[in-house]
């Protein structure tokens, strides 16, 4: 049978997110009942580290340990991976001595390479062009909190970052749409798109991209490793606060997530992100459960 990756958006069937976010559901109702569940007791996760993470780690590591499992931390200091060994040949050993490996990394033809030359199943953690794990579980609290995505729209106020594509993906896969305002100079990277995707559409007035969503979604103005546009970004993305007035043109009862870490009074508000309706938080505790979720299906296959 071929090996199963998640390393972007599209690498997996509609049918396979909906068994994916099911079993989210019965993973965390297990964890917050206190009910052991340990289906990979003996398998081993490698995370390697190339870009540094607070709830990247903690949340694989952390989810590895309430499955059973365990998990090793790897970073470019621990790794010949950061000292010239070629990315192929790291993934041939380490696919040799664990079950699953999970990679946050820079350019997405990184890890993409090292899939090809893995034996076992590999999870993106982060890459400069995606990040589908904190998409997955943004999908996830949505759901949680409102039912079905499908049918719903979407805003993203801000940068075209890795967390865009992978929104521009799940709104194909997921059946919504995505309004879209980035500030001018700051496009969409439309080879990043796949051909055809029409789930989305583009405003220049952040404001009138928020009008009737049922969720309004944002990040930080300056993205890891892109530190010294900061002062640049700061002018160019002024006017783009996701603030009380954007909120108001959403949908009465519509969220707000930010996958964090934030900066309040940049990219948005603190009485929105500190708000009724910001579900920041749970959001972030769902990307425990939704790993784990991810876990357990590419190491067992679909579980009842």
């Amino acid at each position: 049978m071929a090996i199963k990756h998640f390393l972007q958006i599209s690498d997996f069937t509609r049918d396979e997110f909906d068994h994916v976010i099911e079993r989210t559901a019965v993973i965390k109702r297990k964890f917050k009942n206190y009910e052991p569940y340990h289906p990979l007791t003996d398998r081993t996760l490698v995370m390697v580290f190339e870009k540094n993470s607070t709830r990247t780690r903690l949340s694989f590591e952390a989810g590895m340990h309430q499955l059973g499992g365990a998990a090793i931390y790897l970073n470019t200091r621990d790794s010949q991976l950061g000292r010239g060994e070629p990315v192929e040949d790291a993934a041939q050993v380490m696919s040799r001595m664990c079950d699953i490996i999970m990679v946050r990394t820079f350019g997405h033809e990184i890890i993409e390479r090292f899939a090809a030359h893995s034996r076992v199943p590999v999870i993106n953690g982060l890459t400069n062009e995606h990040h589908p794990c904190q998409v997955l579980a943004d999908v996830f609290t949505f759901i949680e909190h409102r039912g079905a995505i499908d049918g719903k729209t979407v805003a993203w106020i801000g940068d075209a970052n890795n967390m865009l594509y992978s929104w521009l993906q799940a709104a194909k896969l997921f059946n919504f749409h995505l309004n879209v305002a980035t500030p001018k100079g700051y496009p969409i990277d439309m080879s990043l798109v796949a051909a055809g995707n029409s789930s989305y559409t583009v405003f220049d007035n952040p404001a009138d991209a928020c009008a009737d969503a049922h969720l309004v979604t944002t990040d930080v103005w300056t993205s890891m490793g892109f530190e010294e546009e900061n002062a640049e970004r700061l002018k160019a993305f002024d006017g783009f606060i996701v603030d009380a007035a954007k909120m108001a043109r959403a949908q009465p009862d519509a969220l707000f997530m930010h996958c964090l870490p934030a900066h309040r009074g940049e990219e948005v508000s603190a009485d929105v992100i500190d708000g009724p309706q910001s579900v920041v938080w749970d959001e972030a505790e769902n990307r425990l459960h939704v790993q784990k979720a991810l876990l357990e299906y590419l190491v067992l296959g679909k579980v009842d």
